[in-house]
């Protein structure tokens, strides 16, 4: 499966990949980060981190010219402490976590992330866990689900699409639940109007909230001082986590913020790979 890594330069520079630097990607993804850290390396290496098993899979086959200098580790963002202490490390050179949904995921319509390919209603990062959207479309309660589908995902009609799917209840497929809330919420532009309401579902699954600001809390401890760490989100509730934690760091005194205000991606990438048009990046170094 061909994967373009997003901001791939922009990454790299304010990375500032050293030859004989460890570096940790704590999303692996496909690989495309990973690969491209590795194949700047000469004696360091890089652990490459991911929730997902398949997606590590085929991260592995995506960098086999480099494998020598990558090992790679399921692992969510509370555990990388966990993950760097089994590979014998405390800290690293460097960190960067791009925050957007693996292609991977969305193609494959048996992970049920895509409301465009009908599958089940899954949306695991990591298939070991108990709790899928199966469960939450199916036994939350009204109120709950709403508040979920409001503060998730920003979604202003949350009460009338959480009505519309208790009535509707059992909801297996994602196709099913895209049907439904188009039925009730009325298309108004060029975003179909479960797309909001999908991606509460899937931040609530993975906890995902709770699993980035594990990781902004734990960055002082993961990255030694003078390293860098480079964060790439693709959503405004993301996006002021990490402006707002990097703020506290920085007046804490114990990181430099490096972009003064957020990076985009160039136009030319943005033509060449649409999914990077909502992607901003955010960097610092550590004191």
């Amino acid at each position: 499966m061909q994967h373009t890594p997003v901001m791939l330069r922009e990454c790299l520079e304010y990375l500032g990949v050293r030859p004989d630097g460890i570096f940790l990607d704590a999303t692996s993804g496909m690989g495309g980060h990973t690969a491209a850290i590795a194949r700047m390396l000469t004696s360091g290496f890089v652990l490459s981190c991911d929730r997902d098993a398949e997606s590590l899979a085929l991260a592995k086959e995506n960098a086999l010219d480099c494998a020598d200098r990558i090992r790679f580790r399921q692992s969510s963002f509370s555990r990388l402490g966990e993950a760097l202490a089994a590979e014998g490390l405390t800290k690293v050179n460097g960190l960067l976590a791009d925050l957007g949904v693996s292609k991977y995921q969305l193609t494959s319509s048996e992970r049920g992330f895509s409301l465009m390919t009908d599958g089940p209603l899954d949306m695991r990062q990591d298939r070991g866990q108990s709790r899928s959207a199966f469960d939450i479309v199916n036994y939350e309660a009204e109120k709950q689900l709403a508040d979920l589908i409001f503060q998730l995902g920003e979604e202003r009609r949350s009460r009338r699409i959480a009505r519309a799917i208790v009535r509707a209840r059992p909801v297996h497929t994602t196709v099913q639940l895209a049907k439904l809330i188009e039925q009730v919420a009325p298309r108004t532009g060029k975003i179909h109007p479960a797309t909001q309401t999908f991606m509460a579902l899937r931040i609530a699954v993975n906890e995902e909230n709770e699993e980035l600001d594990a990781l902004l809390t734990a960055i002082p401890q993961l990255v030694k001082p003078g390293g860098r760490v480079v964060l790439l989100t693709f959503m405004s509730i993301e996006d002021r986590r990490v402006k707002q934690s990097f703020q506290a760091m920085a007046r804490d005194g114990v990181a430099r913020i490096l972009t003064r205000h957020v990076v985009r991606p160039a136009d030319d990438e943005i033509r060449d790979n649409p999914p990077s048009r909502s992607a901003k990046l955010r960097a610092l170094e550590i004191i």
